[in-house]
């Protein structure tokens, strides 16, 4: 990552020595570090929503790592979650991997295996954002095109020949092309291919007049 980039991980952690050797770790390799001694806390933190990765302990007093899992889900807080835990085993693992953990690491653990689980959380969510930010945009480009423009784009994409299309649709074949050049120019696509992926991104195999 970039030395430009500056993240912040939080650790839920009641195991006041964890979450301080946790904290020395993460600081020494340049990450901001929030600690929280139980999930209350963490809740409660109005800067909830610029953590980029979260450490959380799977056994705790009062409420489970699992029961704030739940709970961050609710409150549509999407931040990657690293699980730790001394008890782990498979059934608790895939538990966690299934609610949407990106990680779990069972006591102790190396401080490298820390780091490298964290680095790939971080850069994993960021490229989901990326992701979505993109899809959003072709969504916004798609959403730009007239509805014959829409189903035009969406044969094309399927495969069919300009004249296939132009049957299809009652059109002329010249008015095909002219649709399809329109539609190339709207959606930013440089050649026919990009506009298969735009359309393969769109979902559009089911978009048919």
């Amino acid at each position: 990552m970039p030395e430009t980039e500056k993240f912040t991980v939080a650790v839920v952690e009641d195991d006041a020595a964890v979450s301080q050797a946790l904290d020395s770790l993460l600081r020494s390799v340049g990450y901001d570090v929030r600690t929280y001694g139980a999930p209350r806390e963490i809740l409660a933190d109005p800067h909830l929503k610029l953590v980029d990765c979260l450490i959380l302990d799977v056994r705790m007093p009062m409420s489970s790592g699992f029961d704030l899992q739940a709970e961050l889900a609710r409150a549509e807080v999407r931040v990657p979650i690293i699980f730790m835990t001394g008890y782990g085993d498979v059934p608790m693992s895939v538990r966690a991997m299934k609610a949407g953990a990106v990680d779990f690491l069972q006591k102790p653990f190396r401080d490298q295996d820390m780091l490298d689980a964290v680095a790939s959380a971080i850069r994993g969510d960021r490229d989901r954002r990326e992701a979505s930010r993109m899809l959003s945009d072709h969504a916004a480009l798609f959403a730009s095109l007239t509805q014959r423009e829409r189903e035009v784009m969406a044969l094309a994409t399927e495969g069919m020949m300009n004249k296939q299309i132009a049957y299809e649709l009652g059109l002329s074949e010249i008015t095909v092309k002219i649709h399809r050049g329109k539609v190339m120019r709207k959606m930013g696509a440089k050649t026919f291919a990009d506009l298969v992926r735009l359309a393969s991104d769109l979902k559009l195999g089911n978009l048919r007049p």
